[in-house]
């Protein structure tokens, strides 16, 4: 409801929510999880890495070649298939059973890695050896993992834990629907305004989306991972950093590469509603 609402209404000053939004989402998530026993899984660290910075890469050079004759296009795809999500994929992989606390203990490292490895893909690609700046990324590092994270322990540290606790339960899946209304509504009418334009770049979203699924779900399986670190590996492995590559996006030449990258936004969004419906489904299905 809250995607479809979102779509409806065309509201630009929503992206001005965004973010504080889904600061809060990822406060109340982080107070479900007992921060004072998070620790790194060497297992599932390696597993990311091999998701995110080998398979995802050799992924997208494939299924983007199509789009190379498009410069614009085939950067702006690029971009925001190469960086992995370091944010809200904490709560969607919760909210399919996954492990929210291990993907928490790796945010760290998936961010200096794309922060290292996405300005060498990008000239592999695309022959330019220019160096993305790494504000960006520690900006929304910052606001969206270390301050709801420091709050959210505190919280767990005061003599209200219990009363956050509950009230953290209870906002749990109205932030949610705030986050998606919100993009949804002050994206939107970008991307459908350029749907044309938009078609290939829409098409090649839902194709990496299901080859990551697959893939994700297998390779954390070979790794034997629990169910809930697979899970949230390969929620891992399919979303993007697509709103923290947005600035990127903006300094390029042309009106359409932010568009492109906000479309992916889109497109994601609604793959993440229909993972958490379906990923439980595959753990049903596999007996694991």
């Amino acid at each position: 409801m809250a995607v479809a609402a979102g779509l409806l209404i065309d509201v630009p000053e929503a992206r001005l929510f965004t973010t504080p939004v889904l600061g809060a989402l990822l406060f109340v998530t982080f107070l479900s999880i007992p921060l004072r026993g998070l620790r790194i899984d060497a297992r599932f660290l390696t597993v990311l890495a091999l998701l995110n910075f080998v398979i995802v890469p050799l992924v997208v050079g494939a299924i983007t070649w199509p789009l190379r004759d498009d410069g614009a296009v085939h950067a702006a795809v690029l971009l925001v298939l190469l960086a992995p999500c370091i944010d809200y994929v904490i709560a969607f992989s919760g909210l399919a059973g996954g492990a929210r606390d291990q993907l928490l203990a790796a945010t760290p490292f998936l961010l200096l890695g794309q922060m290292l490895l996405l300005p060498l893909y990008l000239g592999m690609f695309l022959g330019s050896s220019e160096v993305l700046a790494p504000g960006p990324f520690l900006e929304a590092f910052l606001l969206l993992i270390v301050v709801p994270l420091v709050l959210a322990a505190l919280a767990q540290r005061s003599r209200w834990a219990d009363v956050w606790e509950r009230a953290g339960e209870k906002s749990m899946t109205p932030l949610m629907m705030a986050t998606l209304f919100l993009v949804m509504a002050g994206y939107s009418a970008g991307a459908l305004g350029e749907w044309r334009e938009l078609l290939a770049p829409a098409a090649t979203y839902v194709v990496f989306a299901g080859v990551m699924v697959v893939l994700g779900w297998t390779v954390a399986g070979v790794a034997r991972l629990s169910t809930s670190a697979r899970v949230s590996a390969t929620f891992s492995a399919v979303t993007r950093n697509s709103l923290v590559v947005l600035p990127f996006a903006l300094a390029m030449p042309g009106d359409l590469a932010p568009v492109v990258v906000v479309s992916q936004t889109l497109v994601e969004l609604l793959v993440m509603v229909a993972m958490v419906w379906a990923v439980p489904h595959m753990v049903r299905r596999s007996g694991v």
